[in-house]
């Protein structure tokens, strides 16, 4: 969905569909274009993309978790520019320091009635281990079994 769209919702549509306040968002943009004046002070090619259809981009991916395949074909972009724009954005917003959660020391010391953190990280699968006397066993018996035959 692109910004077009979005803008024209009610402050509290614009939230259930987005994840952000309006003003959020807005903030979100004002840093997001500040990086980008940095970014082609030079010159550079224009993007295709406008600041708020990249933010629109990585907002749907951080709070839908799409891949970037399928949110490549409802912007129409490729699934390696989506990636290259989520990351800008991320990477942007983070060393801004106006979207940061504190640290455990921070947390400690709110009130923990009106906190939520929930953990989305990614973990890797520990599988169990094969044993060495389990496969040892398993080539003795497979070498008995030969014996036993006469081969």
């Amino acid at each position: 969905m692109q910004y077009i769209v979005v803008s024209k919702l009610s402050n509290n549509k614009f939230k259930r569909i987005v994840g952000v306040k309006k003003q959020t968002f807005e903030l979100m943009l004002r840093i997001l274009a500040v990086a980008h004046a940095v970014k082609h002070e030079f010159g550079g090619s224009p993007d295709k993309a406008s600041l708020e259809d990249k933010l629109l981009i990585a907002l749907s991916y951080w709070r839908e978790y799409r891949t970037y395949a399928h949110i490549g074909v409802s912007y129409g972009y490729s699934e390696s520019q989506v990636c290259r724009i989520v990351r800008w954005c991320e990477d942007v917003l983070i060393v801004s320091g106006s979207f940061t959660v504190g640290g455990k020391k921070e947390l400690l010391t709110i009130d923990k009635e009106n906190v939520i953190l929930i953990d989305v990280t990614e973990s890797p699968i520990q599988r169990p281990k094969k044993k060495a006397e389990t496969v040892l066993l398993w080539k003795e018996k497979e070498t008995h079994h030969e014996n036993a035959t006469g081969y």
